[in-house]
Formats: structure tokens, sequence, C-alpha cells
């Protein structure tokens, strides 16, 4: 395959801000980016040399994108499949419709994992308040009612820890004739998350596995190396590895996972874009989650996914710091060892929004969890006059 070189266009689907993050990825190799967002004022759009403004459902918009591009990525993985196929009869879509179409369902997703040898929970398909209680039998409690498509950062999802409580639960996700699945409660001692690249030959690069912290069901914090032994974490990458390679994802494939108490590391979910825990990588890695999607989706050799130090994100949520404009904690933070601030350019702040993050090095991957942790404090110090939501917001 010819690589598509510096020079080229690549259109992302998506303007938030892991398309802005890519987008100054691409502008530093000397790549053109185009942006398709709704929004006139995203994140991305900002950072673009061109910008389509319009639905993820218009048509036109999508041919319009393969008109100005070489190759389309993706940074929002709930695109409309069907409209993405269109896009991908005119020009190159890494990863392709197919994979949305897995990634964007839940039971998809887990009936993939299984048919590739990849544990997950146990989990059936409910459509109806008889499923679910049918269901609740077999997997027994507390099981996890889930949305089988949308919601994210713990929305659409309820936790059933009695039989009594089911019909509210099924009430609360989703009106009737949704599709659900419900699925049972892993007992675990950690979440994880590895971060796989996949090129068009099928070369294959994992990023070292992190260690993730969820308050109120959003990410709070990750650290690489996580803090597990090297058999597990082995495992993790051959979990990666077995669900970008049998999915045949071109790009980048976030896998999240449970360390289970009993030693088993199960799948929970996967996201074929740049992920939220793969964020670190930008300064601790030869190349960030960001440089290898491009790498990747372009057909040029992937970069090194070596570890060079211990390496820690956290957060910044919209009852942390506002938008971090105008921090007066800013330079506080700033004086912290290694730590590094990243801000996305939204205007509007608001608790359980992601508005940025911090990074921060280490000796240890304790060091640079204290080290991110602390910047992380000092940024948000004096959120509307008043002390720091501790919590994450």
């Amino acid at each position: 395959m010819t690589p598509i070189l510096p020079g080229s266009t690549i259109g992302i689907v998506g303007g938030g801000q892991l398309g802005r993050m890519f987008a100054l990825e691409a502008r530093r190799m000397g790549y053109r980016v185009v942006v398709w967002d709704p929004a006139a004022d995203s994140p991305a759009a900002a950072l673009a040399d061109e910008a389509i403004i319009a639905s993820f459902h218009d048509a036109d918009a999508a041919l319009e994108l393969a008109r100005r591009s070489d190759v389309v990525t993706l940074e929002w993985e709930n695109a409309d499949v069907e409209t993405l196929r269109a896009l991908e009869a005119v020009v190159p879509v890494r990863p392709g419709p197919g994979v949305l179409e897995v990634a964007q369902h839940r039971i998809r997703e887990k009936d993939a994992a299984r048919r590739l040898g990849v544990p997950t929970a146990e989990y059936r398909a409910v459509g109806s308040l008889h499923d679910l209680h049918a269901a609740l039998a077999e997997i027994g409690v507390p099981a996890v009612l889930k949305t089988a498509r949308g919601g994210y950062d713990g929305k659409g999802q309820a936790v059933i820890r009695d039989g009594a409580e089911a019909e509210t639960a099924f009430r609360t996700v989703a009106p009737e004739g949704a599709e659900l699945i419900l699925e049972a409660f892993v007992r675990f001692r950690m979440e994880i998350s590895v971060v796989c690249a996949r090129s068009p030959s099928g070369e294959i690069a994992c990023f070292p596995v992190g260690e993730n912290e969820h308050r109120g069901g959003i990410l709070h914090s990750t650290v690489a190396p996580a803090r597990i032994s090297p058999e597990l974490a082995e495992e993790a990458r051959r979990i990666a590895c077995a669900l970008a390679e049998g999915l045949e994802v071109v790009g980048l494939l976030a896998v999240e996972m449970f360390v289970g108490d009993d030693g088993v590391v199960r799948m929970n979910e996967i996201a074929p874009r740049p992920h939220n825990s793969g964020h670190y990588t930008w300064e601790a890695c030869p190349v960030s989650q960001f440089e290898q999607q491009l790498r990747a989706v372009c057909g040029l050799p992937l970069g090194s996914a070596d570890l060079l130090r211990p390496a820690a994100m956290v957060n910044l949520m919209g009852g942390d710091a506002g938008t971090g404009l105008g921090r007066a904690g800013t330079a506080d933070m700033m004086a912290v060892p290694t730590a590094a601030l990243h801000l996305y350019g939204k205007a509007e702040a608001r608790p359980g929004r992601k508005m940025g993050h911090v990074t921060a090095l280490g000796d240890t991957a304790d060091e640079a969890l204290e080290r991110a942790d602390r910047a992380w404090r000092a940024l948000g110090s004096e959120v509307d006059g008043g002390a720091l939501a501790r919590d994450g917001g």
C-alpha cells in the first residue's frame, strides 16, 4: 500500500478534544486537517485547516469531507455507520464502519470478544422487563443493566443489587422497547486499559497498560505502568492485540478491562479511537497515541510504544478548574516537577465535562501519580472562589 505522506489532507469525524490533539500532531508533521462536526466552535475546528459544520447524519457533508480528504479517521465512535459507508465508497475510512458497528453496540461488542477468545463478564440481551427477570435468574445479583447503544461516563446504566430493584432499573435506564444488556457485576481490584495501534499491513503496537481510577463513572486518573504483575500486563496486551486483529482495525483501538478479584482479566468496553487513558503517552512515550493514530491510518510504520518513564494523567473537569483559562493556580501547577498542562479550548465549563488534563512523570508510578495529583489540586484550588471539589467533579 502506498503511504499517505505529509502534505496530504486528513479528515476527522468529530471535533472534540481528541480531534484537537490529533490535529496538533498532524499539523506538526506537515499534514492538512479538515474537521466535520456540528459545532462551529468545536475544540478541533480552532486548529484545523478547514471545518465542515453539519450534522453527522448529513450525507452531503460526508461526501464533502470525502472530496477534501485523502483519508478519514475518527475521534468519535458514535457517528452514523451508514453515512460512513457512503463516505468509505469515496475515500478510505480508518477504522472502518464495520468496527464502529461492533463498538457502538454492547451486545455485539461482547459477542465479538467471546468469538475471539477474550473473557468478559457474563451477559444477556434484554428487550423487556420479562427478559430482565429471566436474565437476573441466570446471572444473579448484583448485576449492571446498561443500554446496548449510547451511554458513556457512567450514563445509561444502573446497578441492580436485589431482584426487587429490577423494574425501577428497567424504567430508569431506557424506555420500553430499547435494547439493553445485563452484565454480571465484576468484583475487581483494578480497572486497566490498553491503547493498541494496527496498520493496514497488520503491524500492531500496544502502549503500556494504564491503571485507571474512575469517580462518579468518569475517568479521573491513569497511571502507567499499571501496578500489576508482568503476567497480568502481558494478558492485557494479548487481549488488546486479539481484538485489534480480529476486528481488522486500522487505526487505534482502546480496550478497557477489569482485573478481577479472581485474577482474570476481562474486557469491559472498546473504543476505536484515541482514549482519555492514553493521554500520558504525549509526555511519556516516543510517539503519542495521536501520532500513532496518524501513522496507522496513513499506512506509515508504527512508532515505538515503549514507556520512557513512569507517567500519570489526571482529568480536569468543569467542576475542578472551570475552563482552566486565567486560573490563579496555574503558576503553582507549573512548579510541580515534570507537570504538563493540556487545555481543550472549550468555552463553557460544567461539572462532569472534560476541560483538560495534567500529566506528570516520575521515577516510579507512585511518584508520577503523586505529582499529577498535586498539579491537579494546584490548578483547581480556587474554583468559583471556593475549595476544590475533592471528588473530581
